[in-house]
């Protein structure tokens, strides 16, 4: 079928006052304050490194970003409410794993954990922790796993909650080794580093910044890191894959997700806020001070992430026979 130019020439002119208008948005944004909800109570590790990162942010864009905590039913609530935002760049979304944690725990959720957003950037990663009562008679991790085929269903671990990084963590290293161990979940990380470190469980997976000086102290024995590479908060204890479990990687990845068909140059814009932020020697520090690590990562690199995230979870709660609620 063959187009007259008469007729192509009303096209072409609104594609190019589109392009125009995107421009000229980008320009202008931010005018207004900028939202960013953080899907948690105040306090946690995903709204301190939301304060940390903000200020900075804000300076770079010219305007304040205000933190609004939309806590319950493990971040789906605030994340729906962001995803039901307009897309214009004023509503940001700081998640933590449970991100990509919840489509392998909820039969369904309000908002697609895809579709529904569109990447900005991984913001910093916090390193998990394997760790042991000092009492356990294991000093690596196939000591331990060792011993765990010796005592099947003996060795007990203590988790924050159901759907937990802690919960799916000890059951991919159930899968990986073909060990059974038995998982007593706790309401919240404190009570459960407690019985840990009291002897009533034997073992965890935890965030490094929430055990870290209980290993120091000698109160509970880290016997390996689940990252890709050794975090310098603990450069003398190796990472899973080199304890000798490979495919046994993971990152609680903190990122920056906008409503899905924010434009492009919008995204830019808080991306490049997002990095001068990073590059501040304080927020640095501060992120130090939190067990994290800064990213700063594009958005193709999260939108990657976050997909193979999602399947990894699924794979493993499908494998540990966990039933979504």
């Amino acid at each position: 079928m063959k187009y007259s130019a008469s007729l192509l020439r009303p096209i072409f002119a609104a594609a190019v006052l589109g392009a125009a208008a995107l421009g000229v948005q980008a320009q202008q944004y931010p005018a207004k304050p900028v939202r960013m909800i953080v899907p948690f109570p105040p306090g946690g590790n995903t709204d301190i490194i939301a304060r940390i990162v903000a200020p900075e942010m804000g300076r770079a864009l010219g305007q304040q970003i205000v933190i609004d905590n939309r806590g319950g039913a493990g971040g789906a609530i605030g994340t729906e409410v962001a995803s039901r935002t307009p897309p214009d760049g004023y509503t940001l979304l700081m998640v933590s794993a449970g991100h990509v944690i919840n489509p392998a725990m909820a039969k369904k959720l309000p908002y697609d954990s895809i579709k529904d957003f569109a990447p900005i950037s991984i913001v910093a990663d916090v390193p998990t922790a394997f760790v042991v009562h000092p009492s356990l008679p294991v000093k690596t991790v196939k000591e331990f796993i060792a011993l765990a085929k010796s005592r099947p269903g003996e060795l007990n671990y203590s988790t924050a909650g159901r759907g937990t990084v802690g919960h799916l963590s000890a059951e991919l290293l159930s899968s990986l080794a073909k060990i059974k161990i038995t998982h007593v979940p706790y309401k919240g990380s404190g009570p459960s580093i407690i019985d840990l470190m009291a002897g009533h469980v034997q073992l965890q997976f935890s965030s490094m910044p929430a055990v870290i000086n209980f290993a120091r102290a000698g109160k509970l024995r880290m016997i390996a890191q689940t990252g890709k590479r050794r975090s310098p908060a603990a450069s003398d204890v190796p990472t899973m894959e080199e304890a000798g479990v490979p495919g046994f990687v993971v990152s609680s990845g903190f990122g920056l997700l906008a409503p899905a068909g924010t434009p492009r140059p919008v995204i830019d814009r808080v991306l490049a806020a997002l990095k001068t932020s990073l590059s501040n020697t304080d927020v640095r520090n501060s992120l130090a001070g939190q067990g994290a690590e800064p990213v700063g990562s594009t958005p193709e690199e999260q939108e990657a992430f976050i997909k193979s995230e999602i399947a990894k979870w699924i794979k493993v709660a499908r494998e540990a026979g966990i039933q979504p609620e």
